[in-house]
C-alpha cells in the first residue's frame, strides 16, 4: 500500500502497551502484525506498564512509542505520551478504546497536523458499557470523547451490533465494519464430548476478571449442576483464568467458598503465552456468559483450537449460532445450568468445536482481516476507492 510514491505508515494509538489492555491490546497486536505481513510500516504508541518489556513480542518488526504511565486502570496517565505520538508520527493514526488519555492525545495530533483518524470502540459504545462507571464516562463525553469521535475520519466497529450502537451514540461519520482475527495454531482435534477419554475435562473461561464477563453467574450455575447432573459435575472442572480488573477475583473466589465448590472451580491467575496456549490444548469447551462484548478475541481463539464455545448473544458472533458452532446461553444462573446439564455430556459437543475452527479459517482469519482494514486505510489518505465494508451516514 503506497501514497505519492511511499509506504503509507500506520500508528496504532492504545491505552495500554502490555496484557492489561485485555482483548484490546490482543486485536492490536494482531493487527499490527498481519498489516507488517503485508509490507505495511506499523507504529505502535501506548502507555508502558511493568508487563510491557515482557509483552511485546520481539519478532514483531515495528516501531515502538511507549510512554511511562502512572495511575490506576482507566485514570493511567503518562505524560510522554504525546511526544511519543510525535516521535512516530504517520500518515495515519488508528485509536484502539475509549474514555482514556489516548483520546485526547489524538485529538492534539488531529488538531495539529490535520491527518486522518480511525477510531475502533471496542465495544466500549454498546449500551451495557455504557451503563457500567456511568457517571465517569459522561463526564468523559462531554469533557472529550464526543468531539473526539465526531471529528474522526472513520469509525471502526466489529460487527453490526455495535455499528448500530455506534449510531445510537448520535455518530454520524462512515462506520467500516470489520470483524477481529485470530491466528491458527496446529492442533490435534480431539472429540470434546462425553467420550473425550477418562481424564477430567475442563470448561474453560479466560480473559478480564470483570462483572461484565458474567462469572459470578457462571460460578453459581457451576453450583447448581452439582445438583442437576452430579455425574457431569464430577466429571467436569471449571477453570476461571485471567487477570483481575478491579478486585473482581475477590468476589469470585469468595463465592466459589461459600458454595463449597472447592477444587471443582480453578483460579490459575493470569495466562499467558505458552500458559495460554497450554490452557487452551487441555480444555475440553470454552464459556463467555458476558453481558457486554465488541467481538471477543477469547472466542475466536477457542475456535481456533477447536473448542466447542457456550456464550451469550451479546458476545455479538452470531455467526457463531448460524453455523452450529456455539451453544447459546444467558447470564442467568438457573438457566444457565441448565444449559450446561444438557449440553455437556453429549457425545457431538467437539463438532461444535471443529465448526468453529472452520469458520474461523473462512471469516476470521488475520490476513483477510489485514487485508480489508489497509483497504480502508487506503480510501481515507485518498490513495484507494471507498470499500464496501465502510457504509455512510
Amino acid at each position: 500500500m503506497e501514497r505519492h510514491g511511499k509506504s503509507l505508515r500506520i500508528t496504532m494509538l492504545t491505552t495500554s502497551l502490555s496484557r492489561t489492555g485485555g482483548g484490546v491490546y490482543g486485536a492490536v497486536l494482531g493487527l499490527s502484525s498481519a498489516l507488517i505481513g503485508l509490507g505495511v510500516p506499523i507504529s505502535l504508541v501506548g502507555l508502558s506498564d511493568r508487563y510491557t518489556d515482557a509483552d511485546i513480542p520481539s519478532k514483531l518488526e515495528c516501531q515502538l512509542s511507549a510512554a511511562q504511565g502512572f495511575g490506576d486502570r482507566g485514570l493511567r496517565f503518562a505524560p510522554g505520551l504525546g511526544r511519543a505520538l510525535a516521535l512516530v508520527g504517520g500518515d495515519l493514526v488508528h485509536l484502539h478504546g475509549l474514555w482514556t488519555q489516548p483520546s485526547l492525545t489524538l485529538a492534539a495530533w488531529r488538531r495539529r497536523t490535520g491527518r486522518p483518524t480511525i477510531i475502533s470502540p471496542h465495544g466500549m459504545l454498546d449500551p451495557w458499557a455504557l451503563k457500567h462507571s456511568r457517571w465517569k464516562k459522561r463526564l468523559a463525553e462531554f469533557a472529550f470523547e464526543r468531539s473526539n469521535l465526531s471529528a474522526a475520519s472513520c469509525l471502526h466497529a466489529l460487527n453490526d451490533a455495535e455499528a448500530e450502537a455506534i449510531r445510537r451514540f448520535g455518530l454520524t461519520n462512515p462506520v467500516a465494519v470489520i470483524p477481529n482475527g485470530v491466528e491458527l495454531p496446529d492442533i490435534e482435534v480431539s472429540s470434546g464430548g462425553a467420550n473425550d477419554g477418562e481424564r477430567i475435562r475442563q470448561l474453560l473461561f479466560l480473559g478480564r476478571l470483570h462483572p461484565k464477563k458474567g462469572l459470578e453467574e457462571t460460578i453459581r450455575a457451576w453450583a447448581l449442576l452439582r445438583e442437576r447432573a452430579p455425574a457431569i459435575f464430577s466429571n467436569w472442572r471449571l477453570v476461571v483464568a485471567g487477570w483481575d480488573d478491579g478486585g473482581h477475583s475477590e468476589r469470585l473466589r469468595a463465592v466459589a467458598t461459600e458454595l463449597g465448590l472447592g477444587n471443582n472451580v480453578v483460579f490459575p491467575g493470569s495466562l499467558f503465552g505458552v500458559a495460554k496456549e497450554q490452557a487452551l490444548r487441555e480444555a475440553s469447551g470454552f464459556i463467555l456468559a458476558s453481558h457486554s462484548e465488541g467481538l471477543p478475541m477469547a472466542v475466536l481463539e477457542a475456535w481456533s483450537y477447536s473448542l466447542p464455545v457456550f456464550m451469550t448473544p451479546a458476545c455479538n458472533l452470531p455467526e457463531g449460532f448460524a453455523a452450529d458452532a456455539a451453544i447459546e446461553i444467558r447470564p442467568l444462573p438457573e438457566m444457565l445450568a441448565q444449559t450446561l446439564a444438557e449440553n455437556l455430556s453429549r457425545a457431538d459437543l467437539g463438532v461444535f468445536g471443529r465448526r468453529g475452527r472452520q469458520l474461523v479459517e473462512q471469516r476470521f482469519s488475520w490476513d483477510s482481516v489485514a487485508r480489508r482494514h489497509a483497504a480502508v486505510h487506503a480510501w481515507l489518505v485518498g490513495s484507494g476507492p471507498k470499500p464496501d465494508d465502510v457504509r455512510l451516514a
